[in-house]
């Protein structure tokens, strides 16, 4: 019988730094492959109804693609990477914290976004080989020094990915620092659970546990408290296809060229966050975390100028989203979850992905 692997192959060379390919596999299961730059999940193989693998996540076939697309400036599109220090968007790339007041590089718009022009995306990660009773994985460390990207304190973080016979790949991870700091870490996978290049998502289902989200402004920011997603294009709390509303006349799909917003999750004892399928291959993907918000994603800004690991292009709503993690602009919002890590205390989140196929 064919035993679970994982192994490390050479990806290609960035500056003085090698960057190594991780191959996770589970024979009858998925296989995943993940770099230790970025922590970037470059494919994910997972079988339809038939039995018949196909990689379900964008991403790019060479590493000289990765680091062309992730320069620092607006156009980074984050394929598979480890976010951080801080997912999402601050407002005007400022923040006070015990009364100081700190001021990030801007890197989208006004907006500090996903750890500024050089954030953890953009790190060659140290990588062990994990072997474990009922899993394979690997194990990516970092040390973020103080001041790094304009934040405070000096941060050790740890991401772990893991694969199971359960047909689960799991994110866990773990941090701690220095001096008092912020921090919100996540996964900015893109998925289309028909294949990557076969076209746009909007006819897969989506169904999100949560009866709220966040309005933005015009520049992607949090306003107000929560909404209802009550009689909104919003409401995804009974699967409906990605596509059925998203270009309905709402305010919110017109301020973000569709769907780009937090969503304020419902609290599960499963911590049951999203679950979504494509009809046709049967391919079912279904989430866990224990963060509070979600950020669905889908797709907007591809405009068919970058190609794929399959060799054909991502054009607007080839893939989607869904970043577990606190909600946006919290170092500014007293009333949102804190996303404070202070000395002697250990960030802890852990999401799970799980491909199977629907009956």
């Amino acid at each position: 019988m064919s035993q679970p692997e994982v192994h490390r192959e050479l990806f290609g060379r960035t500056g003085d730094a090698d960057v190594h390919r991780y191959v996770l596999s589970w024979p009858g299961g998925l296989t995943v492959r993940v770099l230790d730059l970025g922590g970037v999940v470059q494919s994910l193989e997972a079988p339809d109804r038939d039995g018949v693998p196909a990689n379900v996540v964008l991403g790019f076939g060479t590493l000289d693609e990765y680091v062309k697309n992730n320069q620092p400036g607006e156009n980074r599109v984050f394929f598979g990477a480890v976010i951080g220090r801080y997912a999402n968007r601050i407002a005007r790339g400022t923040f006070t914290l015990d009364d100081v007041v700190h001021r990030l590089p801007l890197n989208n718009g006004r907006n500090s976004l996903h750890g500024g022009p050089e954030g953890f995306d953009t790190k060659v990660w140290a990588a062990t080989e994990l072997r474990e009773p009922g899993s394979v994985g690997v194990r990516l460390d970092l040390v973020s020094p103080a001041g790094e990207g304009g934040f405070p304190g000096a941060v050790t973080a740890q991401v772990t990915y893991r694969l199971d016979r359960d047909h689960r790949l799991s994110i866990t991870y773990r941090a701690t620092a220095d001096a008092p700091t912020v921090l919100n870490l996540t996964n900015h996978t893109y998925w289309n659970l028909a294949g990557e290049g076969s076209g746009d998502v909007y006819g897969q289902s989506l169904m999100l546990n949560a009866g709220h989200f966040c309005a933005v402004d015009e520049d992607l920011i949090p306003v107000g408290n929560p909404v209802p997603v009550d009689a909104s294009p919003f409401d995804f709390r009974l699967p409906t296809a990605i596509g059925a509303r998203i270009g309905a006349d709402h305010p919110q799909l017109a301020v973000a060229g569709g769907y780009d917003h937090n969503w304020v999750l419902d609290p599960s004892g499963a911590s049951f966050a999203a679950q979504a399928c494509d009809p046709a291959s049967g391919r079912l993907l279904t989430m866990w975390t224990t963060e509070p918000g979600l950020q669905f994603y889908s797709g907007n800004f591809l405009t068919g100028d970058l190609v794929g690991t399959g060799g054909r292009p991502y054009g607007r709503g080839a893939g989607f989203a869904l970043e577990a993690q606190h909600h946006p602009d919290s170092p500014n919002r007293p009333d949102f979850p804190s996303t404070v890590l202070r000395p002697g205390e250990v960030y802890h989140q852990e999401t799970v992905f799980r491909l199977s196929t629907a009956d």
